[in-house]
This record gives C-alpha cells, sequence and structure tokens, in this order.
C-alpha cells in the first residue's frame, strides 16, 4: 500500500507504527507534569526510567500496530476523528498510581470527568462507523505515564491537582525502538 504523505514517504517498508489516539499536554503543562513526577520519584523511589516531557499523554483509543502504516486506515481514523462532536472539558491530575504487571508509574484522575467518557465514547462509535478497528480494552482506565520499569508498584495516592483544559484530542504515530518523539499527525477541536 502506499503511504502517507505525512512524513512516513522515506520510511522503509519494515517500520513498524503504533497508532493511537490521545489527549496531549500543550507545552505548558508538560514541564508542571514532569516536576510533580519527579517530585513523587524522588520521594517514593520506584526505580526504573522516567518518561520524556514531550512522550506525555493519554491514550484514548489504540488501533495497533502496523508495518507498513497503511494510508487507508490513517484517512479513515482521521474521517472518523473529524465526525467527533464532544464538549471541552478539564482533567484534573490529582494522584499517581501503578499498574501491576506493567510495571509503570502513572498520573491520573480520582474522579473520572464526564466529558473524557463523553469523548471516550464518541469517539469508539465514531471509529466503528467508520470501519476502523481498534485494540483498546473495554475498560477505559485514563493515564499518563510518568515512569517506565520500576522495580516498586504504589497504591493510587494524592498529589497536589494539575488542572488541565482538554481542548482537542489528537492522532499519533510512534515508531517503537527509534527514539524518536511521537508523530501528531492529526488534531480535531473539542466544543
Amino acid at each position: 500500500m502506499a503511504q502517507l504523505g505525512l512524513g512516513f514517504d522515506d520510511a522503509p517498508t519494515g517500520e513498524l507504527h503504533r497508532l493511537f489516539f490521545a489527549l496531549w499536554p500543550d507545552d505548558a503543562l508538560r514541564p508542571r507534569i514532569a516536576a510533580t513526577a519527579a517530585s513523587v520519584v524522588s520521594e517514593h523511589a520506584p526505580g526504573g526510567r522516567p518518561l520524556k516531557p514531550d512522550r506525555y499523554h493519554v491514550t484514548l483509543q489504540f488501533l495497533g500496530d502496523f508495518c507498513p502504516l497503511p494510508s487507508s486506515l490513517v484517512e479513515d481514523a482521521k474521517a472518523a476523528a473529524a465526525a467527533v462532536r464532544s464538549p471541552v472539558f478539564e482533567l484534573s491530575l490529582d494522584e499517581v498510581g501503578s499498574f501491576r504487571g506493567a510495571n509503570v508509574w502513572w498520573l491520573g484522575s480520582k474522579h473520572l470527568p464526564d466529558g473524557l467518557r463523553a469523548l471516550f465514547d464518541a469517539l469508539g462509535r465514531s471509529l466503528a462507523q467508520h470501519r476502523v478497528p481498534v485494540k483498546s480494552s473495554a475498560s477505559f482506565v485514563p493515564h499518563l505515564t510518568v515512569q517506565r520499569d520500576v522495580r516498586r508498584l504504589i497504591a493510587p495516592t494524592p498529589v497536589p491537582p494539575l488542572p488541565w483544559p482538554v481542548r482537542e484530542f489528537v492522532l499519533i504515530d510512534s515508531q517503537p525502538g527509534r527514539g524518536t518523539p511521537y508523530e501528531v499527525i492529526g488534531r480535531w477541536p473539542l466544543g
């Protein structure tokens, strides 16, 4: 299949692409997330390695891993995203926790905002209507990973809230193993 004219044209056909929709913090919020993560890691010493701030995101819908990346899938995913109507909302990152088995620490919200659930559901419906398969879990546990390969888990623990006015969602192409930042290949406003 032909590859998209979005920076993929020169990519070798054997390159893995991980495609997902996400909430993407703005440049003002990223250093605040990093400072909170560093403070929690310093206090609780989980080991592992911090996630780089340019990779901070909250996954909404995971589309899968592709080699090569089908341009028709990207076009269909973009059409599905363009059809989503969902209100602006605020997400408060107010607790840190971990996932057993995944060995990560994350920042999340003690209370899931109605707007986030509405966006997740609307995007899921639109992807199904546009025949875009998803590999997301049926249970939605929004989180922003801050530390990987931890040796110690942590129960959900309150942290000073980081208010995040969510005004858009994005489509990300990640190329695992390359060490490159995620590439935003589409943005859609809320409201």
